[in-house]
């Protein structure tokens, strides 16, 4: 991979000398003296980011710097003011402009690389968690695409979760981390025919050992990333299919054997399958699904999680009334922008 391209715009050439001995040892840089070399320069060079002067012969920086985020509408490109205006109504006008930092002249060397390298790490780290939550989306869809269940379930049932994940204790960075997570458990379905999910009937017994496959199929691709949400996405596709009382699969274990992401995730699930509408059904008065929720406390689900569940209640309702008007295929930006550390 080339070294990251930074503009280095001032109509001195003696200030872009100062920025070449400083910088050309990291970066690839290209240079402008005025704003029409600068928009010709974002267009062809596409830096990521921008060392801006303000006073340019020919258009103050502030200006050129709208000019610039209007060819930047995915806000790729990080500009700098670099310019000897000292008061505070000049720095004030280049943050008000869509400037990132704001440095005086002369300059220190150490603080321009410190400066630089630092924007351009939490741009990295935004395009990183971008490509986690682009994902989190794919592998949720993924593995319900050839199935019965409709494409809002999967994040409501995530929203649910982080509400019991939080009534279970959780600090409020793991509860975020769940509810990213939690959309990828059936992740493993990829790997099931096709003719099974969408079967009518009920499975024959070589159906269901098939089925059985998918947590461990779905564990398997998830593991392979070593980032936290992958790797509770993996825990719980492999065990949100075990019991309280050891009749589950596919390992058959029992009590708090079972991770408690996968035990919050099991109930969860069950809620929302029962109170959302189907093809084949209607959605269930909230008094039917509590009973049987209830009725497999201690043998389906954790007797402690239970508890909370039925303290939660009220919060659960106001989440199924926030999705009561999301399409089936789409889902709220507040799905995928919690804070959750998701490279970490």
């Amino acid at each position: 991979m080339g070294l990251q391209t930074i503009l280095v715009v001032d109509d001195e050439p003696g200030n872009l000398a100062i920025m070449r001995d400083i910088l050309a040892d990291s970066y690839a840089l290209v240079f402008a003296r005025n704003g029409r070399e600068t928009l010709a320069a974002v267009i062809k060079h596409r830096p990521v980011m921008v060392l801006l002067d303000v006073g340019l012969p020919d258009i103050n920086g502030y200006d050129l710097c709208r000019q610039i985020k209007q060819l930047d509408p995915s806000g790729v490109i990080q500009v700098i003011f670099v310019t000897g205006f000292t008061d505070p109504e000049h720095e004030t006008a280049g943050f008000d402009a869509g400037g990132v930092d704001y440095l005086v002249k002369p300059v220190s060397p150490p603080v321009v690389r410190a400066r630089v390298a630092a924007h351009l790490s939490m741009v990295r780290a935004t395009a990183l968690e971008q490509s986690y939550q682009d994902a989190i989306l794919m592998l949720g869809h993924a593995g319900h695409y050839n199935d019965t269940d409709t494409g809002a379930h999967i994040w409501r049932m995530a929203a649910y979760a982080a509400e019991l994940a939080r009534g279970c204790g959780w600090e409020e960075a793991d509860c975020a981390r769940l509810e990213l997570a939690a959309p990828m458990h059936d992740t493993g379905k990829i790997g099931i025919p096709q003719a099974i999910l969408r079967k009518p009937g009920p499975l024959d017994e070589q159906e269901w050992v098939i089925m059985k496959t998918h947590p461990k199929i779905g564990h398997d691709i998830l593991r392979m990333s070593a980032a936290p949400v992958f790797q509770m996405a993996a825990e719980i596709a492999l065990y949100h299919h075990e019991k309280w009382d050891g009749s589950g699969y596919p390992h058959a274990l029992k009590g708090k054997e079972i991770p408690e992401s996968a035990r919050i995730v099991a109930l969860a699930d069950v809620f929302d399958a029962l109170s959302m509408k189907r093809p084949y059904k209607a959605p269930w008065p909230l008094p039917e699904v509590m009973d049987f929720i209830r009725a497999g406390s201690g043998s389906h689900f954790d007797p402690d999680v239970m508890k909370v569940f039925e303290n939660s209640i009220p919060r659960l309702m106001e989440i199924h009334r926030r999705w009561e008007r999301v399409s089936d295929n789409s889902v709220p930006a507040s799905a995928l922008t919690a804070d959750s550390d998701l490279g970490a």
